[in-house]
Formats: structure tokens, C-alpha cells, sequence
């Protein structure tokens, strides 16, 4: 499946260089929301509640009402990921909060399950140079993405991972890092960062993995599909 990302930071949709370098922005909001409004799930990013800056709480209050979204950035309690269920959300997407004191918080993720539901839970792992990056991509740890997912799997219905060496780059995703967590993963697995091409959206798919894609189609180097290869 591919999934389109829209990230939001000042009010704006942007596309980030590494999580770093803004590229783009766009604010004609209602053209992507027809030209994303046949996909059955979008990536909602709040780039600026993730950095611990004011949110666009409006902007993704009116996107999780017009498109079905999986929503993070700054959802770092059960009761912030109940808020923005409530809101319209399909699913909310946690990571920093799933990391405390350099450790895998096995604790927080059982109780995201227990008062939330597995299936509204997908775990972020954004990982560079092969560890797991947290609050906003700024710290890196010394865990591994696989440490992550060995230890968080019976807590979530789907795990996001981000490759942040690529993200932004259009260089491609490389593959074994993804094929790791997809044998260790009995969950969703949901792979970005540098994806650019239908081919590797269709590899991914073979493996059983799902694409997020956003400089590709926003740079419009990624044509939208009619037919889009769904998971089961």
C-alpha cells in the first residue's frame, strides 16, 4: 500500500530534507485533499508539536475530517492519543514517548494497549545510522530498531520506520534494514525515507510492507496510480 505523508509545520504543508532542511511548502490544502482522497490512509505529521513547538491543532483537526489519517507528532499520552481519536483520527502514531532514560518503555507501550486498544496504535522508529533518533529526530539513543520491535510487538498494530539517512533525499530506501524488521515484526509494517519510485513501492510490497511517500509526490517525480497495491 502506499501511503501518502502530509507533515505540517507553521501552518503549512512542508517536506523536510533528513528532518532537517524545509524544501518545500505548500498551503493549497483542498488540491492535496482531492488528489489524496482515494487512498485508504494518509500519514498526518504535526512536524511542530513533535519539536515541542505550538501545534497546528486547526490545520490537523480539518485534515483527520476530510482524509483518513493515521496522526503523530507530539501525542506523548494516552490521554493526548484519546484526544486526537476523538478528533476523527484512525490511528495515532507514538515514538519519543515509547523511550525513556535511554530505555525501551515497555511499560507505556502496554499502557497505551490496555486503555487505547492495540489496533489504534502504531510505533514509530526512526532510526539514523542504524539507531533510533527521538525527540524530533535530535537525540539519538543506543538502541536499535530491532530492539525496539522485538520488545513493543504485542502492544501495536502497525510499526512505522523511517529511515532518516534517506528521508527527503529521493535516493531510494535501503532494503535490508526493512526486511530485519519485517521477519522479527508480526504487525504492520510501514517503511519511509528516500522512496521515490513505483518499483520500490511494489519490492516493498512483495515483501510485505507498506510505502509512505511525500517528496516524490509532491515534486511530482511519483505519479498518483489509479490502482494501488492494498495490503491484506
Amino acid at each position: 500500500m502506499l501511503i501518502p505523508s502530509v507533515d505540517l509545520m507553521g501552518g503549512k504543508i512542508v517536506q523536510l530534507v533528513q528532518g532537517e532542511k524545509k524544501a518545500l511548502e505548500f498551503s493549497n490544502f483542498e488540491e492535496w485533499i482531492t488528489r489524496f482522497s482515494s487512498f485508504p490512509l494518509i500519514q498526518l505529521i504535526d512536524l511542530d508539536a513533535a519539536m515541542g513547538h505550538v501545534p497546528n491543532s486547526e490545520l490537523v483537526n480539518f485534515f483527520v475530517q476530510r482524509l483518513p489519517c493515521q496522526v503523530g507528532g507530539g501525542i506523548r499520552s494516552p490521554e493526548s492519543a484519546r484526544r486526537m481519536l476523538d478528533t476523527g483520527a484512525r490511528r495515532v502514531i507514538l515514538g519519543s514517548s515509547l523511550i525513556q532514560n535511554g530505555a525501551i518503555n515497555v511499560a507505556f507501550a502496554e499502557q497505551l494497549a490496555a486503555e487505547l486498544g492495540p489496533e489504534k496504535l502504531v510505533f514509530a522508529i526512526d532510526a539514523r545510522g542504524g539507531k533510533v533518533a527521538t525527540r524530533g529526530w535530535r537525540e539519538i539513543t543506543s538502541i536499535s530498531p530491532l530492539e525496539v520491535v522485538k520488545a513493543l510487538d504485542s502492544f501495536c498494530c502497525a510499526f512505522l520506520y523511517t529511515h532518516i539517512d534517506t528521508e527527503g533525499l529521493m535516493s531510494g530506501l535501503p532494503l535490508e534494514p526493512v526486511r530485519e524488521l519485517r521477519q522479527a515484526a508480526t504487525k504492520q509494517l510501514i517503511a519511509a525515507g528516500g522512496i521515490s519510485t513505483h518499483q520500490e513501492i511494489e519490492e516493498l510490497h512483495r515483501m510485505g510492507v507498506d510505502a509512505v511517500v511525500g517528496m516524490a509526490i509532491y515534486l511530482r517525480r511519483l505519479p498518483l496510480p489509479d490502482t494501488i497495491p492494498v495490503s491484506k
